[in-house]
């Protein structure tokens, strides 16, 4: 899964300066007198046919990458926050029906110690697992600065990631992964008995799975390229993910090249859908861009996902399906929606989103009611 200051570097890229958003009215209001610009919020846009009722859950900070418990009481989800005290992301968790608009913090879950990423709810709902870099180093690691590398976007894949779980306390139970070299963004399947995650451990950026207790590691991608962001269908018995799969002698030099630095390049990237032992592997969109973050929809039989096919300048939600047709736009926020997730039961859509956060760069999170 992301590393989320990345994300908000990735963004800069493209708006340098940009502090507002498109709206279902002005967005940006000037005043004839005194030349002050009003910031107008929104939560919903009337396009958005599927979602109702959106309720805001965290006000202030980088918040992203959130996913149910099984219950669909909690969340669990990575947050960098300067109110909180911390310095880059940690993971966090917290009941839905929590106020944070008060400045109230949430419970933490990792150690506060280096970075963290991709956390996910265990079955019973009683622990969590999470990637962290802290047994490296207990300061945060180094971001890349894109001047050095021609000014192109790139993410950091550490080196020094390992999986982890925790309690609700907080309390840290076991080390799950532990071979050199990248491993992380773990997810868990809705059957409860294994997860997957990426991992360097054969030498490229490849998908996993294993036992819910760390044993039995299988291989499921053997492809040039990077694969991440994977979760399980509603059933556990496929997988969908993103993946770069550099194609010419010049795009294989450069991915080979990055990665022998610990970077991946993740502005082209397309969805994959397979089997969970790596079988009947079918690519769904072909749309350029970034395609990813995606999810199953409850049935089964579509995606929802995060892109930026139609603009670079802006990343929405959309739902496909699995045969690549029926392309629809779910959100239409004008600058950045990802990390879509359904509640078990279906009822409910969580996702991150820079929308009405008063013209800052804030990214906070959203649960809505999903209308089909």
């Amino acid at each position: 899964m992301e590393r989320f200051l990345g994300i908000i570097l990735f963004f800069s890229l493209f708006f340098w300066g940009c502090k507002t958003h498109k709206t279902t009215e002005s967005k940006v209001a000037y005043d004839g007198k005194s030349g002050a610009t009003k910031i107008v919020n929104t939560l919903h846009y009337p396009q958005e046919k599927n979602l109702k009722n959106i309720k805001q859950l965290t006000f202030g900070g980088d918040n992203a990458e959130a996913y149910w418990s099984f219950d669909n009481q909690s969340i669990v989800f990575q947050a960098t926050n300067k109110a909180w005290n911390i310095k880059c992301d940690q993971i966090y968790t917290m009941p839905i029906t929590q106020d944070l608009s008060k400045g109230a913090i949430p419970q933490l879950i990792s150690n506060g110690l280096g970075r963290t990423t991709c956390s996910y709810f265990l079955p019973e709902n009683k622990s969590i697992v999470y990637s962290s870099t802290h047994l490296a180093d207990y300061q945060c690691p180094p971001v890349p600065n894109k001047e050095d590398y021609g000014g192109k976007y790139v993410w950091p894949v550490y080196d020094s990631f390992d999986i982890f779980t925790a309690d609700l306390n907080g309390n840290q139970l076991k080390q799950l992964t532990n071979t050199p070299g990248y491993d992380a963004e773990p997810t868990v399947s809705p059957k409860g008995d294994k997860i997957v995650f990426t991992s360097m451990r054969s030498g490229d950026l490849e998908l996993y799975t294993m036992n819910i207790d760390g044993t039995d590691v299988k291989q499921v991608t053997n492809e040039l390229g990077y694969d991440g962001g994977a979760f399980f269908s509603p059933d556990g018995s496929k997988l969908v993910f993103r993946t770069s799969r550099p194609k010419t002698p010049e795009e294989i030099k450069e991915y080979k090249d990055l990665l022998a630095k610990g970077l991946v390049q993740p502005t082209n990237m397309e969805l994959y859908v397979c089997n969970v032992d790596g079988t009947e592997m079918q690519k769904i969109t072909n749309l350029g861009n970034a395609n990813w973050a995606p999810f199953f929809h409850p049935a089964g039989k579509k995606l929802i996902f995060s892109s930026n096919h139609k603009t670079k300048r802006s990343f929405n939600l959309f739902m496909i399906n699995l045969d690549g047709t029926g392309l629809e736009q779910i959100t239409y926020d004008s600058v950045f929606d990802a990390f879509p997730m359904f509640s078990f039961d279906g009822k409910k859509l969580i996702f991150s989103s820079n929308r009405n956060n008063n013209g800052t760069s804030d990214t906070n999170l959203f649960i809505a009611d999903w209308v089909d």
